[in-house]
């Protein structure tokens, strides 16, 4: 989501590009291997000394921007809780947070509190030492059912809340104005469809190959799978069926990639074979392609690109609206009862509107509650960024990838199946038979 990595977002968040934050499903893979060893693990159980402050460490995966702002956020709450002190200076960068964790965790030694994807919450909340955060989110200042929907369901694992939510975002359309313009296109809005998207790119693109109708990633990790759960969960799918053996996709993931077909057989798409996207971001930012499906994490680069932009809900089948979000979580971990308590503390402070908003404006989150949004704060910030308010209206209608610790191989065979068609290797039915066969063997799986 991300943005900044998904991540949506491949740099790290606060200067990160996406989907560095959206993480390829094979990592997630690794933290399920790894779930024997964190089965086993312990922390040191400190607290502060006798009449002291309790010390709690936060790796918190910022660079830049970000890395600013939850500096400032802690030197805040340093001044009005003066019996917590919180120790930002370890860690790694959030794309290399889920194989330090689990590194951490099999050793004993783990911080308090991880930025951790949410892609890899359901692998990392096997360890009995991820606290567990329900009653502290529903009774907090906040009512938890102010937070955005996705914002819950991003940090809910079989019921429980097992982190608090750190970053939102959504996934819409970006379009570049002066190509529109150049082909007598109108700019899409609401209720546009997938063919109409077919269509639109087809229509902006060049045949010499100077311009692209539009973008894809192609590197097969999760940044070029999370555009499709939108399509699938459009046509009536879902990631997982209902009786958790098999993927829920079949037919609607056949229909979803028959777009992605037309797209490459109009070689009206440019295909980026890099993870993290940054080529195809690149050939938008130069003017040279018209739509981009991203987050808001991309708007202040295409700002300072000078590209005059127009940002549209992203298309669906039906004309009803339908997004995904990618968000993002504080994972905390038992060190001991004093830690964790101060854990909570620090947390839930964090996540209150007067903090968020803050954080939201300087490191490039969406608001995670309906009373950050209210904040005048966050009015100024979407009122001064054109099409930002798209990306908040969105999440009313956006779905999170499931928590299921199967999640990595189902976007591992999935992200197969997009490239293969993408490259025109595979037909669509071909592509999502052998996705298939390998997510529903990992289904099998005992976890």
């Amino acid at each position: 989501m991300q943005h900044r990595s998904a991540r949506p977002r491949p740099r790290p968040r606060g200067g990160t590009s996406r989907r560095t934050v959206l993480r390829a499903g094979a990592a997630g893979a690794t933290a399920a291997a790894a779930a024997p060893l964190l089965a086993a693990c312990g922390g040191d159980g400190g607290g502060g000394g006798a009449g002291g402050p309790v010390t709690i460490e936060m790796w918190h995966g910022q660079t830049d921007t970000g890395r600013a702002a939850i500096e400032a956020l802690v030197a805040d709450f340093h001044r009005t809780h003066p019996d917590i002190r919180v120790d930002t200076g370890g860690g790694v960068l959030s794309d290399a947070m889920l194989q330090k964790i689990t590194a951490a965790l099999a050793s004993g030694s783990y911080p308090d509190i991880a930025y951790i994807f949410g892609s890899d919450l359901a692998s990392i909340a096997r360890s009995p030492k991820v606290v567990d955060m329900t009653d502290t989110v529903r009774t907090g200042p906040t009512a938890w059912d102010r937070f955005w929907k996705p914002a819950r369901d991003a940090v809910t694992v079989n019921g429980k809340v097992r982190a608090t939510p750190a970053l939102l975002d959504s996934l819409a359309v970006v379009c570049n104005k002066k190509l529109f313009a150049a082909k007598g296109l109108d700019l899409p809005g609401p209720g546009w469809t997938w063919q109409d998207f077919i269509d639109t790119a087809r229509a902006l693109t060049d045949p010499h190959g100077t311009v692209f109708g539009t973008g894809w990633p192609g590197a097969g990790d999760e940044d070029t799978v999370w555009r499709l759960w939108p399509m699938i969960w459009d046509l009536g799918g879902d990631v997982v069926s209902d009786d958790g053996k098999h993927i829920g996709f079949e037919d609607t993931g056949v229909k979803a990639l028959e777009t992605v077909a037309a797209l490459a057989m109009d070689r009206s798409v440019y295909i980026d074979p890099k993870p993290g996207s940054e080529q195809m971001y690149q050939v938008f930012l130069s003017g040279r392609m018209g739509m981009v499906p991203t987050g808001p994490w991309q708007l202040p680069d295409i700002v300072q690109a000078k590209v005059d932009y127009h940002v549209a809900p992203l298309p669906s089948y039906s004309g009803r609206p339908i997004t995904i979000s990618g968000p993002d979580t504080w994972t905390a971990f038992d060190n001991g009862e004093a830690r964790v308590a101060a854990t909570r503390t620090f947390l839930t402070w964090l996540m209150q509107p007067a903090q968020d908003v803050r954080w939201d404006v300087q490191a490039g989150s969406l608001p995670l509650s309906k009373a950050t949004q209210a904040l005048p704060q966050w009015t100024r910030k979407s009122e001064q960024t054109p099409g930002l308010s798209v990306f908040t209206t969105a999440l009313d209608t956006a779905r999170v990838r499931p928590n299921h610790a199967a999640y990595p191989q189902i976007s591992e065979a999935l992200g197969q199946a997009v490239t293969g068609v993408l490259l025109g290797r595979r037909t669509p039915a071909q592509a999502l038979h052998d996705c298939a066969r390998q997510a529903d063997a990992a289904l099998l799986i005992p976890r």
